[in-house]
């Protein structure tokens, strides 16, 4: 069985950037409009530190990455965990 992560490597921003967006508009009954790459998980999402958590445990199912608590404590809007998820992937496909 390949993991998640295998499937990513390769996406392009804009591919994370929509897998994201599904990502949270089923997890948090987010709508779709809301959840730009501009967005602040806090501030326009309304993503609690709790939500925060199971982001964090659903990005790293979804792509088979560790993500570091260093790593997250930077992230305030949705394109910052998209450019983290896109560079963790080319690093984990420069290992590979």
């Amino acid at each position: 069985m390949t993991p998640a992560g295998r499937e990513l490597n390769g996406m392009s921003r804009d591919e994370i950037f929509a897998r994201l967006r599904d990502l949270l508009v089923e997890s948090f009954a987010l709508d779709v409009a809301r959840v730009t790459r501009d967005a602040h998980l806090q501030g326009d999402l309304d993503l609690d530190s709790i939500d925060a958590i199971e982001l964090a445990v659903r990005l790293e199912e979804e792509t088979g990455l560790k993500l570091a608590d260093e790593e997250l404590r930077s992230v305030r809007r949705v394109d910052d965990v998209v450019e983290l998820v896109h560079a963790k992937l080319a690093s984990a496909a420069a290992r590979a």
